[in-house]
């Protein structure tokens, strides 16, 4: 008995610290769930069983806020984004790895330093540049700073080097031109890359709070996130209604995770090989 318990002891305590981790990450959604069924006093009094107010706070969600417009608001920057960053950065990423020249490791290793630039510090000059350009409270304002990503561009370079060269010489033997080299044979062929990316930067631009709110200035262009903000920042908020808010704004980034949980292991493994 004393051998079979020493035997398994690493895999109790490695199942205990995994499970203890997990109570932990998923607490905070269980929390909010329950707090959705209370109201404002039973939360702030650390109510954590399930009340009687869930219909009370989406019904006073939605008095308070336009779903639908803000919904789509934050689907069409998040899609919208999502797909020009892909678009933009894979081609990026495609070419630094297929073409072959002297300044190439230079200005990739310049793109890769711009990792190290916080966002706090290109605010103001981009909050000017949107300014001249009149795209202040425009969704155009807030996903132009994203279609080129460092990161994306990086990930897609590194995944490209498993990317097979016969077919691209095979490809050029038959004709093929490098712009249907990129979209009949290195997409179809990185598509669980793609899936990887497309998670990784839809969560970001639909989380996208701080340059929203500098750029975005009318309700009628509010993405859910600022929302959300503006109802838990009121004088007196009914938390009840903000954590019926911050579910439906979570809902999404979950639907497109688990949907495409498959394809994103696949292409992150994919990355690095």
């Amino acid at each position: 008995m004393r051998i079979t318990l020493r035997r398994h002891l690493p895999d109790i305590v490695q199942y205990s610290v995994l499970s203890l981790a997990a109570f932990l990450s998923v607490f905070p959604f269980i929390w909010m769930v329950i707090g959705a069924t209370n109201t404002t006093s039973q939360i702030i009094r650390g109510k954590v069983t399930f009340g009687t107010a869930l219909f009370d706070n989406i019904a006073s969600f939605f008095a308070q806020v336009d779903v639908p417009l803000v919904f789509w608001n934050s689907v069409k920057i998040a899609l919208v984004g999502t797909a020009l960053t892909l678009l933009i950065s894979s081609l990026a990423g495609y070419g630094f790895e297929m073409f072959r020249s002297k300044l190439r490791e230079r200005v990739y290793t310049v793109i890769l330093l711009t990792l190290m630039v916080p966002f706090a510090a290109l605010m103001i000059p981009l909050f000017m540049l949107m300014g001249q350009a009149g795209l202040l409270n425009t969704h155009i304002a807030i996903m132009l700073p994203m279609i080129a990503s460092a990161f994306i561009i990086f990930y897609f370079r590194q995944a490209s080097k498993a990317f097979p060269t016969e077919l691209r010489d095979a490809a050029k033997v038959d004709g093929l031109k490098e712009w249907q080299i990129f979209f009949y044979i290195y997409v179809p062929v990185m598509r669980s890359t793609y899936a990887a990316a497309f998670v990784i930067v839809f969560m970001l631009n639909w989380n996208n709070y701080l340059w929203p709110l500098i750029v975005l200035q009318s309700n009628d262009t509010k993405t859910i996130t600022l929302v959300v903000s503006s109802l838990a920042s009121a004088y007196s908020p009914e938390y009840g209604t903000v954590m019926i808010g911050t579910i439906l704004a979570t809902l999404p980034t979950l639907l497109v995770f688990f949907a495409m949980q498959r394809q994103f292991v696949q292409g992150m493994l994919g990355s690095v090989k």
